[in-house]
């Protein structure tokens, strides 16, 4: 390897380069061609103007600027909108009469509040269920969530039964585990939606879980007769 090509691979240290611009600052001003690779012009007043490459540089950095501050506004509105819609589906919940009642408002819920396909409630035997609450046979939530897990999210086909005559139309859920009256009975609220991006299993399970201690609690006022 020749001595020219070594060099060319050493590090330039910047004070260097720096002192030498200030020691002969002909060198770059003069050299028109250096200036017009790095995108720079001498001005009528002898100063180095930025040229176009320089204002097209400025130019993308505003507009990556300005699709980053959309996308920071845009989740802020989304955010304040599931929150807001929030707010009034625990109301809706609240205001049910009866069990049959709060299973219409689940369902009603999910359409009209977030866009979803279905909400259903289930509850595991032995025992009663509510009249529009799906059935469950005992032992069959774990085999649906998992022995101890609280939340799926995410397509899982052996929970498509739990959406009756619109399983056909499900390609993601949310399933949330609930226990209620005393002694316990296991229940599930599922959420289906024909978006297979509707629920994802990297998404969280807040809002959903939020969703199932207030059905949970609504449930709780009156017992199965």
């Amino acid at each position: 390897m020749s001595d020219a090509t070594q060099a060319l691979k050493k590090p330039v240290d910047p004070e260097l380069v720096r002192a030498f611009l200030r020691d002969e600052p002909d060198f770059l001003r003069d050299d028109t061609s250096l200036l017009g690779e790095l995108g720079l012009r001498v001005d009528g007043g002898n100063v180095i103007d930025f040229g176009p490459a320089a204002l097209a540089r400025a130019a993308a950095a505003h507009k990556r600027e300005a699709v980053v501050r959309r996308e920071i506004e845009a989740t802020a509105r989304a955010n304040f909108s599931a929150q807001a819609q929030t707010h009034a589906a625990v109301i809706d919940l609240l205001d049910a009469r009866n069990h049959s009642d709060l299973a219409r408002r689940v369902d009603e819920m999910a359409n009209l509040r977030f866009s979803l396909t279905t909400g259903v409630i289930a509850l595991e035997g032995p025992g009663r269920v509510p009249a529009g609450w799906h059935a469950l046979i005992e032992g069959q939530i774990d085999m649906l969530m998992g022995e101890h897990a609280v939340a799926r999210m995410g397509f899982y086909a052996p929970a498509l039964g739990l959406f009756g005559d619109k399983l056909d139309h499900i390609r993601s859920m949310a399933l949330v585990r609930m226990a209620l009256w005393e002694p316990s009975r296991q229940g599930i609220l599922a959420f289906g939606s024909s978006d297979p991006e509707a629920f994802t299993p990297d998404m969280g399970s807040e809002l959903v879980a939020f969703l199932a201690r207030v059905v949970e609690r609504t449930a709780e006022r009156w017992p199965i007769l």
